[in-house]
């Protein structure tokens, strides 16, 4: 899977997520209970288009299971178990929270990504970008400095992931916690949008995304070739 999408996206230059550069960006959970968690999204559908995001999800929550992460993982923090699944294949957007994000690959993903310490002034240049395939099956964690948003799909039907975070992220904001903050965007969510996402220019995202809305070439299964 990895040579043909890097053979698809030379220009990318993708990454298996083992490589000793996603080290700037997080980590691989080597014992996480993933075995676990993926068997439970079989009854969450991937939508026929666009992306589906749900920050908690009951079904996934299990109670010993959610304990052990919060321990494991947050330190006895309250965290949230949710997912996101869809059919995204372009950037869009960057996101970036206070405390760490860790994904779990229930399908195979690439995720696009960049580095805080890369924005300038509010802004973020596409040149900074990685990108890093992650297979099945994998378990990993990004560090609040790590810029990221929806993974993009490597096949036409889509992707599944699953998303853990501190309780209450990605949650609306209250009047009195908006501030004067123009990239919080939700509860501990700081984003930046690409000019062309129309979702989030009309929903009044910071605009600071410099560069090309990057697109990720995928296999079409159908056809057995790339979708550009």
């Amino acid at each position: 899977m990895l040579d043909q999408l890097q053979k698809m996206n030379v220009s990318l230059n993708i990454r298996h997520v083992e490589d000793s550069s996603f080290k700037n960006f997080g980590r691989i959970l080597e014992r996480f209970p993933d075995e676990d968690l993926i068997p439970l999204t079989e009854d969450l559908p991937v939508p026929e288009s666009g992306n589906v995001y749900v920050p908690s999800e009951p079904t996934l929550e299990l109670k010993g299971l959610k304990s052990t992460i919060q321990k494991r993982y947050y330190g006895g923090m309250d965290i949230q178990i949710g997912y996101c699944n869809g059919n995204n294949s372009n950037l869009g957007g960057l996101e970036y929270h206070k405390g760490s994000e860790i994904n779990v690959a229930a399908t195979d993903m690439v995720l696009l990504l960049g580095h805080l310490n890369d924005m300038e002034e509010s802004t973020f240049s596409t040149n900074h970008l990685k990108a890093f395939y992650i297979p099945k099956g994998y378990a990993i964690e990004m560090f609040q400095t790590t810029l990221h948003l929806a993974p993009c799909k490597v096949t036409g039907e889509g992707f599944k992931c699953i998303v853990i975070l501190p309780e209450g992220t990605n949650t609306p904001l209250k009047d009195e916690e908006k501030g004067e903050d123009s990239l919080l965007f939700m509860r501990n969510k700081w984003l930046i949008a690409h000019e062309e996402h129309q979702r989030f220019v009309s929903q009044g995202a910071y605009v600071g995304i410099k560069g090309p809305n990057v697109f990720v070439q995928y296999l079409n299964d159908k056809e057995g070739g790339s979708q550009s």
